[in-house]
């Protein structure tokens, strides 16, 4: 309806309901908003979302070790159903057995050494890479290209490059370093460092690739403020970069350690734990004794004594290196 002058008429606001009947009710504490889902909606949309997630984690996961807790109190061959019950006697014999005991500390020396000299490795390499120099791009191939590689591959070119005679040998006669020519997989005194150094050759440029992310993550206007101050860069890189990639280190100590323990596939396929025992590891142990010499009631007591040490160490860890961490990214995502 238009009026004598051209324009519509303006709608006047209906009058208030004194009793409150035309106003829209206020969402009580057992209501949901309109258009957001109630509890049972939001209960079925946890549901669909980790259910796949869940199933997944119970039957790789937590029914596999159940399992492995079940053999373990049985001497099993593995040839038929499990009956001679022995309790705690597999353990027992595992934590008595020198070759055990000498397997994990083979598994420490590696995580050791992997803290001591893979870490300021990687963080140098990394501080390297991480600059406009030329040639970054080919340089990172290069170094993360080993990490690409399979653990079989690696395993089967070095064991060839480490023969007697072979080109290790060959290089170090022609360097003149003759004298420094050993059994490098025979010689139970030096086959777990040797060991080591393939290792450290597979999985640096993944270190390298993690901090490398770290590195990208620190602002720049850091490094040009402490540049302004006055520091030199050492001073820069030591209380500027290495603080602020504190996180970034504490995972990767804590992913080499758990990978240090659980050491297998390169130390089986090159040595399978010899010569006389001297590079065993806890996970050679495992399968020497589980499969090879069909003791599958004991080999399932090793693998959870295995198990059991990861996830002490991951506990530990976590409470008392990793919880300042977690704690801030929490925060910074309430407070954001």
């Amino acid at each position: 309806m238009v009026n004598r002058t051209g324009r519509r008429p303006t709608a006047t606001p209906a009058p208030a309901d004194p009793a409150g009947r035309g106003a829209p009710r206020p969402a009580g504490p057992g209501r949901a908003p309109t258009g957001q889902p109630g509890k049972f909606g939001r209960r079925a949309e946890l549901t669909l979302l980790l259910a796949p997630a869940l199933a997944l984690f119970v039957g790789f996961v937590i029914l596999p070790i159940g399992v492995a807790v079940y053999y373990s109190v049985y001497k099993w061959t593995g040839f038929g159903p499990p009956q001679d019950v022995v309790g705690f006697d597999n353990y027992r014999r595992a934590l008595t057995d020198d070759v055990f005991r000498e397997a994990i500390g083979h598994n420490i020396i590696i995580a050791v050494l992997s803290v001591a000299l893979q870490l300021p490795l990687s963080i140098g390499l990394a501080l390297l890479l991480n600059r406009r120099i030329r040639g970054r791009a080919g340089l990172r191939l290069v170094v993360f290209a080993p990490y690409v590689l399979s653990e079989a591959i690696t395993a089967v070119v070095w064991s060839l490059m480490l023969q007697p005679d072979g080109f290790v040998d060959r290089m170090l006669r022609g360097l003149g370093l003759g004298g420094l020519v050993h059994q490098w997989l025979a010689d139970s005194k030096i086959v777990l460092y040797t060991l080591f150094v393939v290792i450290t050759w597979k999985y640096i440029g993944w270190g390298i690739i993690l901090l490398l992310a770290g590195l990208q993550g620190i602002p720049s206007e850091l490094h040009e403020a402490a540049a302004i101050d006055g520091a030199s860069p050492w001073q820069a890189t030591r209380r500027v970069t290495l603080p602020l990639l504190g996180p970034t280190i504490r995972i990767w100590i804590f992913l080499s350690i758990i990978g240090s323990l659980q050491l297998f596939d390169i130390v089986w396929i090159m040595t399978l734990g010899g010569p006389a025992n001297g590079s065993a590891t806890m996970a050679t142990y495992l399968v020497d004794h589980g499969f090879k010499r069909y003791q599958f009631g004991y080999g399932s007591a090793v693998s959870v004594v295995l198990f059991l040490i990861c996830f002490v160490f991951a506990l530990l860890y976590q409470r008392f290196v990793l919880r300042r961490d977690t704690e801030g990214a929490l925060t910074r995502m309430v407070g954001g």
